[in-house]
């Protein structure tokens, strides 16, 4: 239990830490960050009760913490884990396939195994998934770091690329010469609205790919903070319905990996309201961060990660790693306030929570995992 402003817990369910955490139906899917427990699968139709139904492992070497379902069929990313602390991953671990796996939840307390799609380099990291088309953010050989590609799953055991793209500067095999160090720009997780995939690229920024030709995605608009803010772009959802007669995209920085550590100073990540009515100029008007947070010095995982993404009301939810959960009004888009919190225990040994991922499902129930332990469900008062 913890601590709620407007917010009361219903249910917990005590398990790995995880990634990602999204509900079909009455199932929650748990992907979890650390040693071999991959995705777990929860009954939730009693959100007092939840209880585990079944589980799908890993080898040891992938990271599996990214799931999405839809249609039936779930979808777990293979990447290799970043290990910035402890021993380097083994040649065995290395040698491990990554990609996506596929299978077959249409009963979801007996998940099978269809296939695995696989990439290059260190896998796929975040992706979306509409139940026909995966969204994803695969490594692939020639290309310098993750790239946009969109894949068919009419036939799931025989997925299809349909396009890609990539920021100019990427396809190293191809000629091109990134004008970036390393990896620093690349594709994080593009988000479908209508014809178009709002993507992040970490410290690229927020890209606007038109897929009116889904076979041929097109820059349609972007905008680019960092430098001179220092946090890569982790998410970047549209709001699928006016405000004050404009369109809008919310944009969240993710506290980690600063370009440059000294000009983080005494502020940690935060989240941007961007307006996008004209998605050649996208403008920032509003942003907003945790009362408390700024001026001092903040270890990182402190500040702004993750919304949820399918955005049905000016009240957002916000997984906001040490400030745990977050619900942010953003009605008035120059000025996002927050309405209320949850603030839970930490996980044990832990001084302090590490709030990864959020979801809202169909009942208006929020669910929000820690990276370290533990699934809370929650609901507003």
């Amino acid at each position: 239990m913890g601590k709620g402003i407007g917010v009361r817990e219903v249910g917990y369910f005590d398990c790995h830490g995880g990634g990602q955490v999204v509900v079909d139906g009455n199932y929650a899917y748990i992907g979890h960050v650390d040693n071999t427990t991959g995705t777990t699968i929860v009954d939730v139709s009693d959100p007092k009760k939840p209880r585990q139904v079944a589980n799908v492992p890993t080898n040891p070497g992938i990271h599996a913490h990214k799931v999405r379902v839809g249609n039936g069929i779930m979808l777990m990313n293979r990447e290799h884990p970043p290990r910035p602390k402890g021993p380097p991953l083994t040649a065995e671990e290395l040698a491990q396939p990554v990609g996506l796996g596929i299978y077959d939840v249409s009963d979801p307390t007996r998940p099978k195994e269809i296939g695995l799609w696989r990439c290059h380099g260190n896998g796929v990291h975040r992706f979306t998934f509409d139940g026909r088309y995966a969204y994803i953010s695969p490594e692939i050989e020639g290309y310098v770091g993750n790239i946009v590609m969109i894949l068919d799953f009419k036939d799931p055991a025989k997925p299809q690329e349909v396009g890609r793209w990539w920021m100019p500067g990427q396809w190293a095999a191809g000629g091109e010469t990134p004008l970036w160090k390393g990896r620093a720009h690349r594709c994080h997780h593009p988000i479908r609205l209508g014809n178009r995939l709002y993507t992040s690229y970490w410290h690229g920024g927020c890209v606007i790919l038109d897929i009116s030709d889904m076979n041929k995605p097109k820059f349609a608009g972007g905008i680019d903070w960092s430098p001179p803010f220092p946090w890569p772009t982790h998410t970047c959802a549209p709001i699928p319905f006016p405000i004050a007669g404009r369109k809008w995209m919310l944009v969240a920085d993710e506290d980690v990996l600063p370009l440059d550590p000294n000009l983080a100073g005494d502020m940690s990540a935060f989240m941007w309201m961007v307006d996008i009515t004209d998605e050649t100029r996208p403008m920032p008007v509003g942003s907003f961060q945790v009362e408390g947070v700024n001026g001092k010095k903040n270890p990182w995982m402190t500040g702004c990660h993750q919304p949820i993404e399918d955005i049905t009301s000016t009240e957002v939810p916000f997984a906001w790693f040490a400030q745990g959960l977050r619900f942010i009004d953003i009605s008035n888009p120059h000025a996002p306030r927050e309405v209320a919190s949850y603030m839970y225990d930490p996980a044990p040994g832990e001084t302090r929570v590490c709030s990864n991922d959020v979801f809202r499902d169909s009942r208006g129930l929020v669910y929000v995992i820690d990276r370290v332990r533990g699934l809370h469900i929650v609901e507003r008062v």
